[in-house]
């Protein structure tokens, strides 16, 4: 781990211009790339103390050992050498989206002499016209099957093709009126390359021009009796609506946008694209990354549209560009759009109709496809099996950790403090296996003596149900299996305890199982500043990659302990809030206090009746009436309401609550 002071720059050795900067690794290897306004200020943030840095940019500052730059004319040169660099070095500090899937795309090849119309994946070519993406290459194929009858342009391969010619018979689509085939030379090459043209510009979504000229073909031909022609006209311009119809309008003004939304956590995010062209959703495609540097939405929403837009040039790059919120320089990146497009484009956010309903629309599609991509790298029986061989490996286990537990401490300024246990078996939660702890041992705020408290509590339950289970005994007697039954809920040992914390919580909990003699149980603390796993006694930490399945485990179990404890917390701190006199009566139950209030109509009223008042209802004796008139003479009567509009103090005379 390198200390980033000895290869900080010499003040005054950075210029004060606009640049791109590399920062490197002692093997000379690009770990991250970026771009300032000013080289010399954006910089200087790196070099602040680790401790007031992002987590994650200190973690790649002290991996780097060096920093380079390159100074540029303008932000918009920046911007291009900057999407230049990530592509090429592949820094593993750059966000970086990558496709879950090759996304088909409809093709036209305008750069062959009789242009093909084909479904096409991977890296586009120069010179052929793409339209797209599509979620599945099959809603292609049906949408070409349906225009071949209007725009009959060839779809075969190079060697159909040439076989066609030499033998001088077309395919079987050119006897059925869906290719033209100039391959025998019904077309010249002239008239086929006007189709493709056709064909491509009813796709780009210039449909409503090709239909009104069918339309008066078709009327032109029925006054001319022409009852045949009129009847194949009506059923192209039938095809050619049936095939609009696969791609419904959701913006009226015929607009030409590509929308971006995100959905993002703590560790990963999701982006989502709808391609509008013409009004109608054309395309749609998705990417899920690892938050890997302290990036904001802006930051995500300018990755995103610099590798969206980094190969596209011309009319693939919209007039549109519609995104959650506008990158740090929107400037630079709208200048550098327009220049790939050759034209003004528009980088905004939709705030109002239409456009904006769309993006909630797109924002939701980026939401499920996060929730989904958890949900696959969770259950994905080969990943959690690699998972736990990494964390095996790491913690230098005999084993896999078939079963995790995680205790994590929640309070609010040393109130209500509380502890969760949540249980992994499998890699997988096992939530009728969590557990919520209050502490007692103590009050205030002390996570290293909470967390030493509840673990030593959990585990010796777990001794106690052991020995209830005959599975040890000091003693040398075995209870009858009929008398003992299956073990209970802290019966079954985990291979691994996690502690949301680093060196002292890690410690207080192997200090806890130390005293109990348990010392066959692995233990490891993973902090939230930098993501460090810490074990007892190390003075440093296990560093796991940041793409590491294992870490991602780890931090799931560390994630789902954290969330279980607040919620228990607030249950708890609004259940306080929320007491009543009544609370402190013993043996006082829910019914019996709602059977007060009923009878008595509030606690102020309650408060002056008689101990034989009391015992008058239902299910009340001497003895507890007695207590309840101890209780709430005892407790001080609650502030008197006012009525906000008037200043009036309001008698407690109305229904109360217990």
């Amino acid at each position: 781990m390198a200390d980033p002071s000895s290869y900080r720059p010499k003040p005054g050795q950075i210029p004060d211009s606009p640049g791109v900067y590399k920062f490197r690794d002692d093997h000379r290897r690009v770990i991250y790339v970026g771009k300032a306004k000013s080289l010399r200020q954006r910089l200087a943030n790196y070099f602040q103390p680790l401790t007031s840095l992002h987590p994650r940019t200190a973690t790649m500052v002290t991996t780097a050992a060096s920093v380079e730059w390159t100074v540029v004319s303008t932000e918009v040169e920046a911007l291009q050498l900057e999407y230049s660099w990530i592509k090429e070095y592949d820094p593993r500090f750059n966000v970086k989206y990558r496709d879950d899937k090759s996304y088909p795309y409809l093709a036209v090849t305008m750069n062959e002499e009789f242009p093909r119309v084909q479904v096409l994946r991977g890296h586009k070519k120069k010179g052929v016209r793409y339209f797209g993406p599509y979620a599945h290459a099959w809603a292609i194929r049906e949408t070409v099957d349906l225009m071949l009858r209007v725009f009959p342009v060839r779809t075969c391969s190079a060697g159909v093709f040439r076989n066609a010619a030499s033998a001088g018979r077309p395919c079987l689509l050119g006897y059925i009126g869906k290719c033209s085939a100039p391959c025998v030379g019904r077309v010249t090459p002239e008239e086929h390359r006007e189709l493709a043209e056709e064909f491509s510009d009813f796709m780009a979504g210039r449909t409503g021009t090709y239909i009104r000229r069918l339309e008066k073909q078709m009327m032109l031909a029925a006054e001319d009796m022409e009852y045949e022609r009129a009847a194949r006209l009506r059923d192209d311009i039938e095809a050619l609506r049936r095939a609009m119809e696969k791609s419904a309008v959701v913006l009226a003004d015929a607009t030409d946008a590509d929308l971006i939304a995100l959905a993002e956590d703590e560790l990963e995010a999701a982006v989502q694209i709808f391609h509008v062209r013409g009004g109608r959703v054309r395309g749609q495609r998705g990417w899920v990354t690892d938050k890997v540097e302290a990036v904001d939405t802006a930051g995500l929403v300018e990755h995103a549209i610099q590798q969206l837009y980094g190969e596209e040039s011309g009319d693939t790059v919209p007039k549109e560009v519609l995104v959650p919120a506008l990158p740090e320089d929107a400037g630079a990146v709208t200048a550098w759009l327009s220049g790939r497009r050759g034209s003004n484009v528009s980088l905004r956010v939709p705030q109002r109709g239409d456009k904006k309903d769309l993006m909630e629309t797109v924002a939701r599609n980026a939401q499920q496809s996060l929730v989904l991509h958890k949900t696959k790298r969770a259950s994905d029986l080969t990943t959690r099996s690699r998972a736990l061989e990494e964390i095996a490996e790491a913690l230098d286990l005999d084993s896999a950790p078939l079963r995790i537990e995680c205790f994590d401490i929640s309070h609010l300024q040393g109130e209500d403090v509380v502890a969760s246990m949540v249980v992994f078996e499998d890699g997988l939660p096992r939530k009728s296996e969590y557990r919520r702890f209050q502490i007692k041992g103590f009050e205030g705020q002390d996570d290293v003596r909470s967390m030493h408290e509840v673990i030593g509590r959990r585990f010796r339950r777990y001794l106690a149900e052991k020995e209830k289970t005959g599975e040890w005994d000091p003693e040398g007697v075995v209870e009858d299996p009929e008398e003992s039954g299956r073990p209970k809920r802290f019966a079954y040992p985990p291979q691994l305890v996690v502690v949301d914390g680093g060196q002292p919580q890690v410690a207080a909990a192997r200090r806890a199982l130390d005293e109990l003699g348990i010392s066959d149980i692995a233990v490891c603390g993973l902090a939230k500043r930098l993501e460090e796993v810490w074990l007892p006694g190390d003075d440093d930490p296990v560093v796991l990659p940041r793409s590491s399945e294992g870490l991602y485990l780890l931090q799931r179990v560390r994630d789902t302990a954290h969330d279980f404890a607040i919620r228990y917390q607030r249950s708890k701190r609004a259940k306080r809030i929320r007491t009543s006199p009544l609370d402190a009566v013993p043996g006082l139950g829910d019914t019996r206090k709602q059977a007060l209030i009923k009878h008595f109509g509030s606690v102020k009223r309650l408060r002056q009746a008689t101990i034989e008042q009391i015992c008058e209802v239902p299910g009340m004796g001497r003895k507890t009436a007695e207590a309840v008139v101890v209780a709430l003479a005892q407790a001080a009567p609650a502030a008197p309401a006012v009525n906000t509009a008037t200043g009036e103090i309001m008698e407690d005379d109305g229904g109360g609550t217990a």
